[in-house]
């Protein structure tokens, strides 16, 4: 048996449905932007990764040494300024870099030992009050 004539006519409606919708996302892809791309130099990717050149490296370890502080803290190891400096320039740019890296990633002030202990510190305390330890007796645990 044939199916009925009503759903032959529901479908072509839905095939022209179909089509009117197709048509229309064709359509309107034209008014999508168009991407530009261009190229951009190695230069312009490192600046923007924060990478530094070896000179850039080597300039940024020599503007340290010329900071106040760090003068002072070299004269009074007994090192001079001026042969700091020629020892800066022999670097090779890999030892520029690690020492450039190494003038970043330093803390500032102090060298940690005071962190150290206070972390310590309240490391037990916290220890102390969950009732873990009992190393502090002015601490009663919640346990």
């Amino acid at each position: 048996m044939r199916a009925p004539h009503f759903q032959e006519h529901d479908m072509s409606k839905f095939r022209r449905l179909l089509a009117l919708v197709v048509a229309t996302c064709i359509s309107c892809t034209g008014f999508m932007p168009a991407a530009n791309a261009g190229l951009i130099s190695t230069e312009q990717v490192a600046a923007s990764e924060g990478l530094r050149t070896a000179e850039q490296q080597r300039s940024h370890v020599l503007e340290t040494l010329q900071r106040a502080d760090v003068a002072q803290a070299l004269a009074e190891r007994g090192v001079n300024l001026d042969q700091a400096r020629a020892r800066v320039a022999a670097l090779s740019d890999a030892e520029a870099a690690q020492m450039a890296a190494q003038i970043d990633t330093a803390p500032a002030g102090a060298d940690g030992l005071l962190g150290t202990v206070v972390f310590v510190f309240v490391l037990l305390l916290i220890t102390d009050v969950l009732g873990y330890t009992h190393i502090f007796p002015f601490v009663r645990p919640v346990r």
